[in-house]
């Protein structure tokens, strides 16, 4: 495909190119630099921006590395969500003079990762590691369903569903373990119904 090819082209099948790619192909996943505190309200604005401007065919997805970390307080766990890297949020986007414009003078953003005032995008190592463009899994689980453990280290032990978060790609099951039910929170990819 030819740099001259614009994202109208792409849409339309006209141009160099006579078939689209998919949408999940296409663009790459930037870091965008944010006021600490900043992310989730960042990501909200780019939302908001891409639908009343209908730049969906730009801007793909932001995201806030998020990870969940057990704590203990006041002698109980309690699952907590952190995010990974404070002060930045991952875009995927085709970067074009208009999309660099309209991320950069978002409210809240200081500027892209990368030297001077070009944007370097993340190589598919990093986005690989960051699970980025992971496969979201489906999975007919439902509160009370019996499941079996496949993959870890508590695999072949049998639990209850307590809840299924589809968001997260988890399930939270009750387990039996020395004789005492016990809480976990599982991947998806980690279960089998039974």
């Amino acid at each position: 495909m030819s740099d001259e090819t614009t994202n109208s082209e792409l849409n339309t099948g006209e141009g160099t190119n006579p078939v689209a790619e998919p949408v999940e192909d296409r663009g790459e996943w930037y870091v965008v630099h944010t006021y600490s505190g900043y992310e989730n309200k960042v990501k909200a604005n780019i939302e908001k921006i891409v639908k009343n401007r209908n730049l969906q065919d730009l801007i793909f997805d932001i995201k806030v590395p998020m990870e969940e970390r057990i704590e203990m307080k006041n002698g109980r766990k309690k699952s907590v969500a952190r995010k990974v890297f404070p002060g930045y949020v991952l875009v995927k986007m085709i970067m074009n003079d208009d999309t660099w414009y309209i991320v950069r003078n978002t409210h809240g953003v200081t500027g892209f990762v990368g030297p001077g005032a070009q944007p370097v995008p993340l190589d598919e190592s990093e986005v690989e590691k960051l699970g980025m463009d992971r496969v979201e899994i489906k999975i007919d689980l439902k509160e009370n369903d019996n499941i079996r453990v496949i993959s870890g280290p508590l695999e072949n032990f049998v639990g209850i569903v307590q809840e299924v978060l589809p968001d997260q790609q988890k399930v939270r099951v009750l387990v039996s373990m020395f004789g005492r039910e016990t809480p976990l929170e599982l991947l998806f990819s980690q279960v089998q119904k039974i």
